[in-house]
């Protein structure tokens, strides 16, 4: 009790222990979000943009509010909405520097958009970037590739994209058949891609696009939605996208579907597959919408799965 009364203290009044800020109750910003790790010889840094906050009502399209905030208590997290993060991965290998997705831009949410900050504390230049590879094309992964105002953010990136999305964004007829309420998505898709559509480089899955990195086709989020297959040495990570979003509700529940699966049925078949193959191989994951760094491995628990997170360590 005394060790919690010093504590309590310690947060009102300006003793040692608490700085000024905390004593006043202003907010204090985290350090730089990025994490570095090791796949084999290759080193790869996950590099945060932030956040987005969505309401929990309606997030999850078959399943009942009360379930969804029943899974939210459980991990401890609030039961009126879900902070999404957003998280890239930076690969290095063979001396060149590969992007899988590019984040939110100065397009995103007021909590998110710290990507560029968070890629050059980690040492890193939009010049250097020699491949940005693509898993998808919602906005939150592609709109950092090029800003409002329309310039290109990395000068020197080759372009590669999932053959089975660019053909369905990108068909005029699907775009004019389209709800409104997906016409702005293909709009931001041709904003994004429009001006180097010439340069762009298709890929399609089971190819490696670079050394060591293998497209697995993971259809149901979007049509041509991608996960990756990384190796090196001994070292193997699955890179899972879009494959669930947070894993309290998606991973735990693999059969739930987002508001932002365009096929849920599908989607929640190819998760499940997903998972299963990950945790029996004991393979190491990676995910975009994970809590940060978003790495860890996937443990089977009854009819679900749990996400066991990798211990920090400062040792890359």
């Amino acid at each position: 009790m005394a060790g919690a009364g010093a504590l309590v203290a310690a947060t009102t009044l300006d003793l040692p222990g608490a700085t000024p800020a905390q004593a006043q109750g202003v907010p204090v910003n985290q350090a730089p979000g990025f994490y570095r790790y090791k796949v084999g010889d290759i080193t790869v840094t996950a590099i945060n943009d932030g956040f987005a906050k969505r309401p929990l009502e309606g997030f999850v399209r078959n399943a009942e509010l009360t379930d969804v905030k029943k899974a939210m208590a459980s991990a401890f997290l609030p039961q009126d909405a879900l902070n999404i993060t957003f998280t890239t991965l930076a690969i290095q290998s063979g001396g060149k520097l590969t992007l899988i997705d590019t984040g939110n831009g100065d397009s995103g949410a007021p909590t998110s958009g710290s990507w560029m900050a968070n890629f050059k504390a980690a040492g890193f230049d939009p010049k250097d970037v020699s491949s940005i590879v693509f898993s998808h094309f919602h906005g939150d992964h592609i709109n950092g590739f090029r800003l409002k105002d329309g310039a290109a953010v990395f000068p020197n990136a080759e372009v590669m994209v999932p053959a089975a999305e660019w053909a369905f964004w990108m068909d005029d007829a699907k775009m004019n058949a389209a709800p409104d309420a997906m016409k702005g998505a293909f709009a931001g898709v041709r904003r994004v891609f429009g001006p180097v559509a010439k340069e762009v480089k298709q890929f399609e899955p089971g190819k490696d696009v670079i050394p060591g990195l293998t497209p697995v086709a993971a259809p149901g989020h979007t049509p041509g939605h991608t996960v990756f297959a990384l190796t090196s040495g001994n070292g193997k990570l699955m890179i899972m996208s879009d494959t669930t979003n947070h894993p309290a509700l998606f991973v735990r529940n693999p059969d739930w579907s987002a508001v932002f699966d365009m096929d849920g049925a599908q989607a929640a078949a190819t998760r499940r597959k997903l998972l299963d193959m990950v945790s029996a191989d004991r393979m190491q994951v990676a995910f975009y919408h994970a809590p940060f760094p978003a790495v860890g491995h996937i443990a089977k628990d009854g009819n679900g799965f749990e996400l066991v997170p990798v211990q920090w360590t400062p040792a890359i």
